[in-house]
């Protein structure tokens, strides 16, 4: 079974590199037993960092993923999110509370703002700080943060210690490499990127699929590969069912050459001037 890569969070401590998504999951009565036996694959698999947010299926997602590690606790990287209207000081604690409360854990092991709202982020911060205190959160971080965004987050007391920023980033939507990638580089901050296929939209690449076919592997495996290759880079998929887990674990094994690189720069040209952050 191939090796899962580790990223390095600020503290040191190293997360798997591939983990697993769940956004559109949680909300399906008939489709429960196969997500949650496609998370548990996952960790089996060593994709032992699972991705989820109250916003998931309204909190079924992370009921989902309280379900899928039971017993299995302490393998697991838990990150979780708080929507920006849920973010001031006493929110941010509530939604805390309630996200462990459905996951039945006692602490998260990511926690993130979900995007920017009209929340300061020095009042959500001083949340974080109080929930780390408390033992309810282990690491804290942001999602869909531009440059602008991580610079003002740094220069706030305690700002420092944000463990990660999590963006939209795959084939297509390349515009974080122009400023953001090697800012999180230089500061040490990792990057996790969400929609890696693009919600799909890659595996239809004339270059993506021709690639894939000379090295007898998937569309999504390529798509995969490319992220992947990228430094302390953590890479979320979902993995909605056993046979997607395993499609995308299939990715580890797969190296691409300098010429297939090359191809996909000429398909999906890297940027080549500041672009608004892109989200889903």
């Amino acid at each position: 079974m191939a090796a899962i890569p580790t990223a390095v969070l600020p503290t040191g401590e190293k997360v798997a590199a591939l983990g697993l998504g769940t956004w559109t999951m949680g909300d399906s009565a008939r489709r429960r037993k196969e997500e949650i036996a496609s998370l548990r694959l996952g960790f089996d698999l060593g994709m032992t960092l699972v991705d989820t947010a109250e916003m998931y299926a309204s909190g079924g997602a992370e009921e989902m993923v309280g379900e899928a590690i039971a017993g299995r606790r302490d393998e697991i990287f838990i990150v979780t999110k708080v929507m920006p209207q849920n973010a001031s000081r006493r929110g941010t604690i509530n939604a805390c509370e309630k996200s462990l409360k459905r996951m039945k854990i006692e602490a998260i092991d990511l926690y993130l703002l979900h995007w920017p709202g009209s929340v300061p982020f020095s009042e959500t911060l001083e949340a974080f700080v109080a929930l780390r205190k408390a033992g309810k959160i282990r690491h804290w971080g942001v999602s869909n943060f531009d440059l602008r965004e991580m610079e003002t987050v740094v220069a706030l007391r305690d700002g420092g210690a944000v463990g990660s920023d999590q963006v939209m980033y795959n084939l297509a939507r390349r515009g974080i490499e122009y400023s953001l990638m090697g800012w999180c580089e230089q500061h040490r901050v990792p990057i996790m990127a969400y929609s890696p296929l693009d919600q799909g939209k890659l595996l239809r690449s004339s270059a993506v699929t021709r690639i894939a076919a000379q090295h007898s592997a998937t569309p999504a495996q390529v798509a995969l590969a490319w992220v992947l290759r990228q430094k302390n880079m953590i890479v979320i998929p979902k993995a909605g069912s056993e046979a997607h887990v395993r499609d995308n674990h299939g990715a580890l094994k797969l190296h691409l050459t300098p010429e297939d690189f090359a191809e996909l720069d000429r398909a999906f040209p890297p940027p080549g001037r500041k672009k608004p952050l892109e989200s889903t």
